[in-house]
């Protein structure tokens, strides 16, 4: 249990950290929103991924020259398609707003990143037919349902405080958050493909916290490629943004935006660093509940760091109740997988 209860402390940390990346890049001021997830993303998708695996492998060219050129390019695929589920969450919280456009996409990465690896790998009739499978799946079902009341709190905060959601749209908000959730699943699809590179990072004696990093090269590689391409198609094209406008700023503005952009794109890397040590100490066979446990306390994380922010201040105790009672839900789905994962050792 020690190990399971480690998982799961690494997993919130990771969580947290995902949940509270974008508030130093909403501190940035003067620059268009590309060039400063642009910079951002320099540091979480290309910097210290490379940098990180670089440190660890005692022969970085060589470790990956010596992969299948399918495994390469296949997780690296899965990395793409991961950045297209990137591109297109902004999409889902202009016509669902943030709260609702977050829980539905949240929701639907979770259920296709968690079940989609261990269907394909045969191991379904573990889901349903072990008593650990079958809490695990309590355990998702759980978690959605936490996630939705989470996400109909948010909904309802958003109207309280704003009176409206400008470009609300349901039937086009819920497509989108759909394609969204499944795209995005593709960093959960990039772990299960990138597993021969984790095993050969184990079989190199690299602490098993930190073998799962150098698969982070590939996944990230390819999604900064599509987030790239689009931020500065965007800033090439689109009358209102300059690239050599935001550039053009005073050296302190430059400094400020480049330090609060990096620290995003720092504390972005930082979750999926601490999910490779939550995965570390989840049973082998109940590897599948990793993407379930950061999915669920991502939103979990997301609401304290709000209510941390006071950024529910002035909405009705009725609401605050649904959100509390959200998180006492999402609370309950981690102690069902947690006990899933008791119970399959």
């Amino acid at each position: 249990m020690t190990s399971i209860a480690a998982g799961i402390g690494w997993h919130i940390l990771g969580a947290g950290m995902a949940a509270s990346f974008y508030a130093p890049i909403e501190k940035v001021k003067k620059w268009s929103w590309e060039t400063t997830w642009a910079v951002a993303g320099l540091f979480s998708w290309v910097i210290l991924p490379i940098g990180i695996a670089l440190i660890l492998l005692p022969d970085f060219r060589g470790f990956y020259a010596a992969q299948p050129t399918g495994l390469l390019l296949k997780v690296a695929l899965f990395g793409a398609m991961w950045g297209v589920g990137n591109v297109s969450y902004g999409l889902t919280m202009r016509n669902l707003g943030m709260a609702l456009g977050i829980g539905v996409a949240i929701g639907v990465v979770l259920v296709v990143g968690t079940l989609e690896p261990p269907l394909r790998h045969g191991q379904a009739a573990m889901l349903f037919e072990t008593r650990s499978g079958l809490l695990t799946m309590a355990g998702i079902l759980v978690a959605l349902i936490g996630i939705a009341i989470v996400s109909w709190a948010g909904h309802k905060k958003e109207i309280q405080l704003k009176g409206h959601l400008e470009g609300f749209n349901v039937g086009r908000g819920l497509l989108l958050a759909i394609l969204c959730g499944i795209f995005s699943s593709g960093f959960a699809f990039g772990l299960d493909a990138g597993t021969p590179l984790r095993d050969e990072a184990l079989r190199l004696h690299i602490n098993p916290l930190l073998a799962r990093l150098p698969s982070y090269v590939l996944i990230m590689g390819g999604g900064a490629v599509v987030n790239f391409l689009y931020c500065f198609v965007r800033l090439a094209f689109k009358r209102s943004l300059s690239l050599r406008a935001d550039l053009a700023q005073p050296g302190r503005t430059l400094a400020v935006n480049g330090a609060l952009a990096a620290a995003g794109g720092i504390m972005w890397y930082l979750q999926f660093f601490f999910y490779a040590w939550g995965e570390a100490n989840i049973p082998v066979n109940m590897a599948y509940v990793n993407w379930m446990l950061h999915m669920s306390i991502y939103v979990l994380c997301g609401a304290i760091v709000g209510l941390s922010l006071h950024e529910w201040t002035g909405v009705r105790s009725g609401v605050l109740r649904m959100l509390w009672a959200g998180i006492v839900v999402i609370i309950a789905a981690a102690n069902l997988v947690g006990l899933g994962m008791a119970a399959a050792q």
